[in-house]
């Protein structure tokens, strides 16, 4: 039994690799490769840098002076609407993505329909228990899922695809966008 588990884990890490080059090939015809998106990114990048460099100039000190200050919060403020703008763009290729994978996902779904395909080395917490004993047989929460180790693989391979591919945002532009949630005072 632990060499069918040991297959279906294989073949379940190949199919997470195939719908993530699958993914990436579907973003680059609708996403990546057009004008705005090139333009939207080369703007984010920029601003990221330059913002940063504008922080570590200002310093994070309370003894800004306003003029400075409000420079900096004017620049956040930009930042913010590139992102939003990239954001926009970027739904229409991620929404023809999900459509897709939600088909996939219920296809492999049925194949894997009530099979242990790994055993985890963890009792994972309630919450994720739905999700990582899904549809199977028994009280035996190290059981896992199709839909958990399917979940578990793309994340991690999607995301090693897209850097190296170079689609990825870069470090800077992604941690100075999420500092921007909201106006820092």
């Amino acid at each position: 039994i632990h060499s069918k588990m040991l297959a279906d884990a294989i073949l379940i890490v190949a199919i997470s690799i195939c719908t993530a080059l699958l993914s990436e090939g579907l973003s680059y015809v609708l996403l990546y490769r057009t004008e705005d998106y090139k333009r939207l990114k080369g703007v984010v990048e920029k601003q990221s840098k330059r913002l940063e460099r504008k922080r570590e100039v200002v310093g994070e000190g309370l003894a800004r002076p306003s003029g400075q200050k409000k420079k900096l919060e004017k620049q956040e403020e930009q930042l913010k609407n590139y992102n939003r703008d990239l954001t926009m763009v970027r739904m229409k290729s991620m929404v023809v993505i999900g459509f897709t994978f939600t088909a996939l996902l219920g296809m492999f779904n049925s194949i894997f329909d009530g099979r242990v395909v790994a055993k985890l080395p963890f009792v994972p917490f309630s919450l994720l228990q739905g999700i990582s004993h899904r549809n199977l047989m028994g009280s035996d929460f190290t059981d896992c899922s199709f839909i958990f180790l399917y979940i578990l693989c793309t994340m991690a391979i999607r995301e090693n695809i897209q850097k190296f591919f170079g689609f990825g945002v870069s470090r800077t532009a992604s941690k100075l966008g999420s500092n921007l949630v909201g106006p820092s005072k």
